[in-house]
């Protein structure tokens, strides 16, 4: 029996010391490879043949065309991504054409959208003239003041707009060639020369430009060169006129309130000057005062978010500072024998769910890149590339995301209780709650009887770092310190300033009331903050990290010593590196910091309290060390898997699955993502003549359908009719009233049909024209009654998802009502 003990003690020990290789593992693959490929040619063929899984770079649809159905190969639709053209509107000393906002706006009639559509990007996309295309959950919101506009290919109306706006500052048309003081005018065109559609709209553009009388200078690159050119220099030195930009989506959001500020606002960092205070900056406090509400959530019912939303598209399309041009539908490639592929409506198949999720008969995931590294990583002010967002997606986990098929938003690392009495009522704060106070650098109580609109408890899973060392509130603490400190600008010599994380961090903390820790792993958070969603509301007051505070520290330590800085416009204006934890010389500079840190006995001031354990800090900055020395680089944090090397010379990223027992989430964790049932228009019964006088009868023959929705529109493309109908049974038969049909124009009318999912966003619909006649209406349908569908066209459900989104909003208001 005390043999029996023994050897059972032993077996105990043999567990404790190699627990992690005992730990259950979070991923069905041991680790994933990126690797850069630059000719899509090359990946296709690749991935064709096995030596890539998947290829996280859209294909071009001719070199699909018949390889759809090919062995060895899966080809995925997906949308979210644009394409549009950044505008530079300084004064400056050197004439530029387009400070003037007539010229901008002309720039809208002298792009061919749908030649776009059709030539350059084979049919896979759809015109937009705003941020918001037919695929986002807010383009029903506005599309009504997008229409107004009315934007068609017009090169002589455009031309008579230039021409007027030239002549009234004072030049002068010369030999078909534009002048100013005698001398040409010259504009100069950023080209993305590693997209093969925006060099191509670059080059359409030039052409236009040219008829019109300009001269223009093309100037070719990637990324990393619209860093330097567009995005870091000073707009009135003029390097450049117009951008041909590229946009991708990293999540599907279903209540937008980044977008707009984003795309259109000075505020948020992302317009010509991007806030540096040495530049010339677009300015615009319209834009502003509206996107902020948009993004602070100050309106009080969803019509006053509605309205704010449509008077900023309209002054961002007025504006013309930035023009959308297209919306994408990519293409996306995989090896066949790759299965639980997460198709996110937003990001598509580079969702962060497809590597967690995704199985094969192999160990390692190897996915191809167009590119393996542009831009910083740092979770501040960096990862503003796709490319190196898809691979933080699995490093870290975020404490919420949203649903990639509703857009509504989950927890992940996070659970929450919201408690709100609306957007004109307060909740008391106890007097408990603290909050960070940047001008005395401590924590204060808040005041006696401080109110706040909404109340969130949340409740964490923490786990350990990559380093081995546990995650806790600290982490938590001095993410909010961080926020609140560096969203502060007490003056003018404030350290604690970035051009681009300011500005932003500051609509934050403007908001943030107080804290209340119950806990080692919940706590409370008062914010002045409202949404008729309460998941928005946990979104917003949600506090969280993706790395340890000791690595934060050191960087901010780095920054505020002039030596790196978190954002791209900061690391040019004070010529000094933008932090990037990847790189081994910033990932020593941060090594450096906390030696200093662990020889100092350093504790940063947002986490000095009454109970200081020096044996804690001392272990947080060794672990920090030993994983800095042994990897080379500083990327630490808490996702699925961690980041193993970075190799430039042979252009590849390794990330190895962390499996640790402390890791909250096993392999399998997602895999409802993809297995969604999408609604599915089968066939409709109609009738081919219908007499005027006696209505419409149809019978609409669906599948995973929740409700059909339709409408009915006459010749002058005015609604008619739409209704809802609730879907109990295969068939639904729809009944519209000769009261209802008798408002039709003679000539061409439209009926257009969804079939809609309360779970998946993503609705089938049916359209067609028809003709209305004094005694009848005459459908071009098929000599069959029975209309059935294919369920392959990428263009099926693009124009309606958005047309969801109004009835969910609507349906959660009168239920909640």
């Amino acid at each position: 029996m005390k043999i029996m003990l023994v050897i059972m003690l032993a077996f105990l020990v043999l567990l404790t010391m190699y627990d992690e290789s005992f730990a259950e593992k979070s991923t069905f693959f041991d680790s994933v490879k990126f690797i850069q490929y630059l000719d899509e040619n090359t990946a296709l063929e690749e991935v064709r043949n096995g030596n890539l899984d998947l290829y996280y770079y859209t294909i071009s649809p001719d070199r699909l065309e018949g390889n759809q159905n090919i062995q060895g190969l899966q080809v995925f639709d997906s949308t979210g991504g644009s394409y549009s053209i950044l505008i530079n509107p300084a004064q400056s000393e050197k004439f530029n054409p387009f400070s003037s906002k007539d010229i901008r706006f002309a720039v809208n009639y002298l792009v061919d959208r749908k030649l776009i559509i059709n030539e350059l990007m084979g049919g896979y996309g759809s015109p937009i003239i705003s941020y918001y295309g037919p695929s986002d959950p807010e383009y029903l919101t506005v599309v009504e003041q997008l229409e107004t506009f009315n934007f068609k290919y017009n090169p002589t109306l455009a031309e008579k707009i230039i021409s007027r706006a030239l002549e009234d500052r004072g030049a002068i048309k010369n030999n078909e060639k534009w002048e100013i003081d005698g001398i040409p005018i010259e504009i100069t065109i950023f080209i993305r020369s590693d997209d093969p559609v925006r060099k191509s709209i670059g080059e359409i553009l030039s052409i236009e430009l040219e008829k019109i009388g300009f001269v223009v200078k093309k100037d070719f690159g990637d990324l990393n060169k619209a860093f330097v050119v567009v995005y870091g220099s000073n707009p009135s030195d003029v390097k450049w006129n117009l951008y041909t930009e590229g946009w991708g989506r990293s999540a599907f959001v279903r209540y937008d309130s980044v977008g707009l500020g984003q795309m259109y606002s000075p505020w948020f960092s992302n317009m010509p000057g991007f806030n540096d205070p040495s530049y010339w900056n677009y300015k615009n406090e319209k834009l502003d005062s509206l996107t902020q509400k948009i993004y602070t959530g100050d309106f009080k019912t969803a019509e006053q978010r509605t309205a704010l939303i449509q008077e900023a598209v309209t002054e961002g399309v007025n504006e013309s500072v930035r023009i959308f041009l297209a919306s994408k539908i990519d293409q996306y490639v995989a090896n066949e024998k790759v299965s639980g592929i997460v198709n996110d409506f937003g990001s598509g198949v580079p969702s962060r769910f497809t590597p967690i999720n995704s199985k094969s008969n192999h160990d390692e995931l190897t996915i191809g890149v167009k590119q393996i590294y542009q831009g910083a990583w740092n979770p501040i002010m960096g990862f503003t590339d796709s490319y190196s967002r898809h691979i933080w997606g699995i490093i870290s986990d975020p404490a919420t995301f949203k649903h990639p098929f509703t857009g509504e938003t989950f927890p992940v690392r996070a659970t929450w209780k919201v408690e709100t009495d609306g957007p004109d009522e307060k909740i008391d704060i106890p007097q408990e709650a603290k909050i960070w106070e940047p001008t005395i650098q401590k924590w204060e109580k808040v005041k006696e009887n401080a109110k706040a609109t909404s109340k969130v408890t949340f409740d964490f899973k923490f786990s350990n770092w990559h380093n081995g060392e546990k995650m806790d509130m600290k982490d938590i603490l001095y993410s909010l310190y961080f926020t609140i400190e560096w969203g502060t600008q007490i003056d003018e010599n404030d350290k604690s300033f970035d051009t681009e994380f300011t500005p932003r961090a500051a609509q934050s903390m403007q908001t943030i009331r107080g804290i209340n820790q119950i806990d080692e792993d919940t706590i409370e958070v008062y914010v002045d903050y409202w949404h008729f969603d309460k998941g928005e509301i946990a979104e917003w007051a949600v506090l969280w990290s993706s790395i340890p505070w000791e690595i934060t520290s050191a960087m901010e330590n780095a920054v505020t010593d002039g030596k790196i800085s978190f954002s791209r416009s900061g690391a040019t204006s004070k010529n000094v590196n933008w932090a990037s934890l990847i790189i081994p010389n910033d990932a020593n500079m941060i090594k450096k910091y906390l030696q200093e840190f662990k020889e100092e006995k350093y504790i940063p001031e947002a986490l000095k309290g009454d109970n200081q354990n020096s044996e804690y800090y001392q272990n947080r900055y060794d672990s920090s060390i030993k994983w800095i020395q042994a990897k080379q680089h500083a990327v630490i944090s808490n996702g699925p898997f961690y980041l193993e090397s970075y190799s430039p010379e042979s252009r590849t990223i390794k990330v190895s699955a962390f499996d640790d027992d402390s890791y909250p989430f096993k392999k399998g964790e997602w895999e409802s993502f993809e297995k969604t049932e999408f609604p599915i228009i089968q066939k409709i019964d109609i009738s081919n003549s219908i007499q005027r006088d006696k209505g419409i009868t149809l019978t609409v023959e669906t599948e995973n359908s929740d409700s059909i929705l339709y409408f009915l529109t006459n010749s002058k493309g005015e609604k008619v009719l739409s209704d809802t109908q609730k879907v109990e049974e295969a068939n639904t038969v729809i009944e519209i009233l000769p009261k209802d049909t008798k408002k039709l124009g003679i000539g061409t009318n439209n009926i257009k049909i969804f079939a809609i999912s309360n779970s998946v966003l993503k609705p089938d619909f049916y359209e067609s024209s028809f003709i209305v006649t004094d005694s009848a209406l005459e459908l071009p349908v098929s000599s069959n009654d029975n209309i059935e569908f294919s369920k392959n066209n990428p263009e099926y459900w693009i124009w309606v998802l958005p047309i969801v989104i109004i009835l969910g909003i609507a349906t959660y208001l009168k239920k909640r009502n």
